[in-house]
């Protein structure tokens, strides 16, 4: 795998959120630990510089919002670096269309190419609704692109109603598995022969505060703190890594078979099969260092990088 693939580097500048919605693939919560300090954010956007083929940087948690003036920096330094930047936020500070301006307007002013707002019912549908259309207003005023991420309700997916192509895919993995894969109707483990995500071509990579280079949501790739992201992922053979090359040859069930992990019956899709198995793996092996960190598994120790 060369690195000339990797076109976006998305940044997890914190775990810690104000919601703790259902759907959230990395558990985020009040409570929740880690956040990027100033120089692991500024040391890894240089690296992310490095790569020749990345031309974006993603600000995303948690909310990174919680943490301005290091979002700020950030946002900063990879517009410097002549890179596009967005933010993905839930628009908790938009209490008002002048303190939607206010929060907005640095993020005008250094350039940012998109602002991608989250809501829907695990949000909230009242006030956590009315600050995002706020935010939408400020950044449409302001010149930020600006879009929303709406994911569809478990209702939804319950009923016979044709699917809304408006809004996004809910994935059964993380929080999700736990709370809201018993609500839908399952399918046999067979069926699930694919992986939903993008390999054998890696096209963005996330990283955490703990340096964990994430391919999908608890499977690293690397640490970025103990070795260059640019050699992380030109010495990358997704085929042979240990948990991606089985989700590339049949997906979790294959993944499954590999490492002889029983299987249920059912599972809501493909995620939900997938992560289920990796919670099983996490004990065994080369597997205690791969599907990391603690957090995206629900486990909130106070070091949630790694078992060592």
């Amino acid at each position: 795998m060369s690195a000339v693939g990797l076109s976006g580097v998305h940044l997890l500048l914190t775990y810690k959120c104000l919601y703790e919605c259902d759907h959230c693939f990395v558990w985020s919560s009040p409570s929740s630990k880690g956040t990027m300090t100033l120089a692991r954010l500024e040391d890894i956007i240089r690296q992310a510089h490095e790569i020749p083929s990345v031309e974006r940087v993603y600000f995303e948690g948690g909310e990174p919002f919680l943490f301005y003036p290091l979002m700020l920096r950030g946002i900063e330094l990879t517009r410097r670096l002549s890179l596009e930047a967005g933010v993905v936020t839930n628009a908790y500070f938009a209490t008002d269309d002048r303190a939607a301006d206010l929060w907005l307007r640095p993020l005008a002013e250094l350039g940012i190419s998109d602002l991608s707002l989250s809501t829907d019912s695990y949000h909230g549908t009242g006030e956590e609704n009315k600050m995002v259309r706020r935010a939408k207003r400020a950044a449409q005023r302001l010149g930020i692109p600006v879009g929303l991420i709406e994911i569809e309700s478990v209702e939804q997916l319950s009923c016979s109603a044709p699917k809304d192509e408006s809004k996004g895919q809910l994935c059964f993995r993380g929080r999700a598995a736990a709370e809201l894969a018993g609500k839908v109707k399952k399918r046999p483990w067979r069926a699930f022969d694919t992986c939903p995500e993008e390999p054998p071509k890696i096209g963005r990579v996330h990283i955490d505060p703990y340096g964990n280079v994430l391919f999908c949501q608890g499977i690293s790739v690397g640490n970025a703190w103990e070795k260059p992201l640019k050699r992380i992922m030109s010495d990358l053979n997704p085929e042979k890594h240990p948990i991606i090359g089985p989700l590339i040859e049949g997906g979790p069930a294959e993944l499954a078979k590999r490492f002889h992990v029983t299987p249920k019956r059912a599972y809501a899709d493909a995620c939900h099969m997938c992560y289920e198995i990796r919670c099983a793996l996490r004990t065994r092996g080369a597997a205690k260092e791969i599907l990391v960190p603690d957090q995206l598994y629900g486990v909130m120790s106070e070091d949630s990088r790694a078992r060592t």
